[in-house]
C-alpha cells in the first residue's frame, strides 16, 4: 500500500502539534509547517518532517507544497490549521490588521488548498480539513474580524465540498469549542492593549477574562480532542461535513440553533459576564 502523506499548518503548538502527532501515529508521512520552526523540534524528534511555512507568503507556500511533492509525489491530507484571533472594537482595529486576519485565517487557507488540489484530483482522492471554530457560527463582542474570518471559512468549505465531490476529494470542517492552548492568552493580551483608554475598555476587560477563563476551565478540552476528530474524519470514506468538538462546542451550537438572535444575544452577554467574574448586567438592547 502506498504510504499516505499529510500536511499540517500552524504545527508549532496546540491543535497543529497534536494533529501532526496523531496522524503520524496512524502511519502518515507528516509534513508540519509553521513560522516558528524552532518550536517544532520535538515533532522532528519523533519522525515528523518540519518546514518553515508562512501562510501569508506566496513563495513560502509554493516551496512547502513543492517540497512534499518532490519527496513523495502525493498529498492525501491537508489540515489548514494556521490561524489566530484578532480582537478589538471595529472602530479601533486598523484595516491593515483586519486584512492580516483574513490573510492568515482565510486567504492562506485558500491558497494552500489551490496548490494541493491538482495533486488530489490526479489521485481522485484526498481530504481538505479546515479548522474553523464555534466562532464560525456565533458572535463575540469585539470579535468582528475574527468571527468574520471564521464565518468565511465555513462558507468557503461548504462551497468547496460541493465542487470537489465529483473528484473524490472530501472537505471537512472542524469546529472546536474551548481548547487548552496559548491562543486565548495571546488574543486577550492583544485585545487589552488595543482597547486601553478607549470607550471599549470595560468590554475588553470582560472579554479577555472570558477567553482566559473558558480555556482554563475544567470544561475546556486538550488539543488531542481535536486531533482525534481529524483522525476520525480522514479515516472515513464518507466523513461528516462538520465535527463540533471540545469544551462546550455542541451545547453552544445547539443554543444558537434553538434561540432567536435576540435571545442568544441576551444569553451570551449574561454568560460572558458570569464567566469573567462579573455579576449580571444589562446586555444588548437592555436585556438582562
Amino acid at each position: 500500500m502506498t504510504e499516505r502523506v499529510a500536511l499540517v499548518t500552524g504545527a508549532s503548538s496546540g491543535i497543529g502539534d497534536a494533529t501532526a502527532r496523531r496522524l503520524a501515529q496512524l502511519g502518515y508521512t507528516v509534513y508540519a509547517g509553521a513560522r516558528r520552526v524552532e518550536r517544532m523540534e520535538a515533532l522532528k524528534q519523533v519522525g515528523i518532517r518540519t518546514s518553515s511555512l508562512d501562510v501569508t507568503n506566496e513563495a513560502s507556500m509554493v516551496a512547502f507544497v513543492n517540497e512534499v511533492i518532490s519527496a513523495t509525489g502525493r498529498i492525501d491530507v491537508l489540515v489548514n490549521n494556521a490561524g489566530y484571533g484578532s480582537y478589538g472594537a471595529l472602530e479601533d482595529v486598523p484595516i491593515e490588521e483586519a486584512r492580516r486576519q483574513f490573510d492568515v485565517n482565510i486567504f492562506g487557507l485558500a491558497r494552500l488548498t489551490q496548490l494541493v488540489l491538482p495533486h488530489m484530483r490526479a489521485q481522485h482522492d484526498g481530504y481538505i480539513v479546515n479548522i474553523s471554530s464555534v466562532g464560525g457560527k456565533i458572535w463575540e463582542p469585539l470579535g468582528c474580524w475574527y468571527h468574520a474570518s471564521k464565518f468565511a471559512v465555513e462558507g468557503l468549505s461548504d462551497s468547496l465540498r460541493a465542487e470537489l465531490s465529483h473528484f473524490g476529494i472530501k472537505v471537512v470542517i472542524i469546529e472546536p469549542g474551548a481548547i487548552r492552548t496559548e491562543w486565548a492568552a495571546i488574543a486577550g493580551d492583544n485585545l487589552n492593549a488595543r482597547s486601553a483608554a478607549t470607550p471599549y475598555e470595560e468590554q475588553a476587560k470582560i472579554l479577555s477574562g472570558v477567553l482566559r477563563a473558558a480555556d482554563k476551565s475544567r470544561a475546556a478540552s486538550p488539543p488531542t480532542v481535536v486531533a482525534d476528530a481529524i483522525a476520525k474524519a480522514v479515516q472515513s470514506r464518507r466523513p461528516r461535513s462538520r465535527y463540533a468538538v471540545g469544551g462546550g462546542a455542541r451545547s453552544i451550537l445547539l443554543a444558537q440553533r434553538l434561540l432567536t438572535d435576540r435571545g442568544f444575544d441576551r444569553l451570551g452577554w449574561l454568560a460572558y459576564r458570569l464567566l469573567a467574574g462579573h455579576g449580571p448586567s444589562k446586555g444588548p438592547e437592555g436585556g438582562a
